[in-house]
Formats: structure tokens, sequence, C-alpha cells
């Protein structure tokens, strides 16, 4: 598991008081009891954690902890496209 699974596995982790352990990538929101407030609270911690930003919208369409992951991971190269100067490549 990389360090992106790892980060986003211990703040939902913590954010229900569970043991790390018992979160998988294919955990769903609602076998985890994350209900949409739990939802935008651990938005926040994620951004905070990778300083990005999650898009409102996006918000709904998550439903497993690797969902979260997945979006991390495509926010954290859109950031880095366009900090190296293509934009191109952080709409593709």
């Amino acid at each position: 598991m990389d360090d992106v699974a790892s980060r986003c596995i211990e703040i939902i982790a913590k954010s229900k008081s569970i043991p790390p352990e018992s979160v998988r990538l294919d955990s769903t929101f609602e076998e985890l009891n994350i209900d949409s407030l739990d939802k935008i609270n651990i938005s926040f911690e994620v951004e905070e954690a990778f300083n990005i930003e999650i898009p409102d919208d996006a918000l709904g369409s998550l439903k497993t902890v690797g969902d979260v992951v997945e979006g991390v991971k495509m926010l954290q190269q859109k950031k880095a496209a366009t900090a190296t100067g293509n934009p191109a490549s952080a709409t593709s």
C-alpha cells in the first residue's frame, strides 16, 4: 500500500474512531457508517493533509476508501501538471 492510501486510511479511521486495520481500500462508506457530514469532515482533513482542493461536486461520487485515494492521486497529478506550467496535461 502506498503513502497516499495509508494516509487516507488513517484519516478515515481517526474520523470514525476505528482501528486503521479495519479500513480497506474496498471498504464502502456505508460499511464504515460514514454519512454526508463525515464525508465533508474527512474531505477537509484530506485537503489539509495533501494540500489539495477537492471539488464540492466530487464528494457525492465517493463511495469507497479507494475512491478517495484515487481522487487524491488525480488531484495531485493535476496540481503537479499545473505547477510545471503544462496546463494541457492538467485537463486530460
